[in-house]
């Protein structure tokens, strides 16, 4: 925290959200309206600013070309999987081994992808979107402090 000229106080980081937080901050904090309204101001040509830029728009389209196929391809396979338990109940009661028959190995197999879509999420997201992220979030920053968008 930081003490701003008209003794009010403020935070470094744009992304704090004082009413989400309530840990330990006191209830009678206030920023005077016209101040308020100037911040808002730059800090909304400040992130109008960033979301056009050839580097958010970058890590925007790596994210969707990631998620998209990945949830077309789930969701092909989950209605797969309800819609031949409903209509093709002998085939799903077909034994495999013992006791356990292919609805069982389905059924296993939609939480087998669930995780493994999780993992290749979580991976694509660190090796190819997670650095950029972080450097659009400190650009993004230093614009709003440039712009008192964060005093």
């Amino acid at each position: 925290m930081q003490p701003s000229n008209s003794g009010d106080v403020s935070y470094d980081d744009p992304w704090y959200d004082a009413l989400a937080s309530g840990w330990g901050e006191s209830a009678d904090v206030r920023v005077p309206s016209a101040r308020r309204e100037q911040n808002a101001v730059a800090a909304a040509d400040v992130y109008l600013e960033v979301q056009r830029s050839a580097a958010f728009q970058e890590v925007r389209s790596r994210y969707r070309r990631f998620v998209v196929p990945a949830v077309a391809v789930f969701l092909a396979w989950y209605v797969a999987y309800v819609v031949t338990a409903t209509t093709a109940p002998g085939l799903m009661a077909r034994p495999v081994a013992g006791a356990v028959n292919l609805g069982m190995l389905a059924g296993l197999g939609q939480f087998l992808t669930t995780f493994l879509l999780t993992w290749a999420y979580t991976r694509h997201a660190r090796l190819r979107r997670d650095r950029a992220a972080l450097q659009l979030r400190w650009d993004t920053q230093e614009l709003a402090r440039g712009r008192g968008g964060a005093s």
